[in-house]
């Protein structure tokens, strides 16, 4: 039996692991991968270097553990989004607001940033691939969570959903330097219509609102 392991279960670690794990997360999503060092993230956690080397003894070990955590706590408001749908509401905008408010969550920024850093380093790539395939298969329409768009099946219809989600993700990876709120208001009406086109859903026509 490994005693050590067995140690490091005790709920006081857990918690103290989940603390880490929080703050990696945090720091990750705000000053980015490479910022968001082992030292930075036991100091924002309030440990001494030693007691974060008990719980993660590498950094490979301390981004691999962040990345389940992040791929989780993104699932947890995936699934918090599917149930928050008003009575009535339109759902395809519902989705489009949601999942654009899910953007600017520190755990989506947080992966983001993860993403951005594993275009130039194949080991984190490795370890983002399986959380980035659960998550598009989420997308496509797992009725256990939140679809970003309630449609239907086929090319087209997953071609809206495409078109809304990559299309939102781009968005809130811009830098818009002047008219910042009044050009992403405008294009997001526009993601709404196209996507409504698409699923052909009402008496939309023209991408254009006026």
């Amino acid at each position: 039996m490994d005693v050590a392991r067995i140690a490091k279960d005790t709920p006081k670690s857990q918690k103290t692991r989940a603390r880490i794990l929080d703050q990696a997360m945090r720091l990750i999503a705000e000053v980015g991968y490479h910022a968001a060092s082992n030292p930075a993230i036991a100091d924002a956690a309030g440990l001494t270097r030693g007691a974060m080397l008990y719980h993660f003894p590498t950094r490979e070990a301390l981004v691999e553990a962040a990345v389940a955590h992040i791929q989780a706590e993104r699932s947890t408001l995936f699934r918090a989004a599917a149930d928050s749908i008003p009575a009535g509401a339109d759902v395809t905008e519902h989705a489009i607001d949601s999942y654009w408010d899910l953007l600017h969550s520190v755990p989506f920024q947080a992966f983001a940033e993860l993403e951005a850093a594993g275009r130039a380093d194949p080991a984190i790539q490795a370890l983002l691939a399986p959380a980035q395939a659960e998550f598009d298969r989420a997308q496509a329409g797992d009725h256990t969570t939140f679809k970003i768009l309630q449609a239907g099946a086929g090319p087209r219809f997953q071609a809206s959903r495409d078109l809304a989600r990559f299309m939102l993700e781009g968005l809130a990876r811009s830098t818009l330097t002047y008219d910042k709120d009044g050009r992403k208001e405008r294009l997001l009406a526009v993601i709404k219509r196209a996507t409504h086109m698409l699923n052909r859903k009402g008496d939309v026509q023209d991408l254009w609102p006026e």
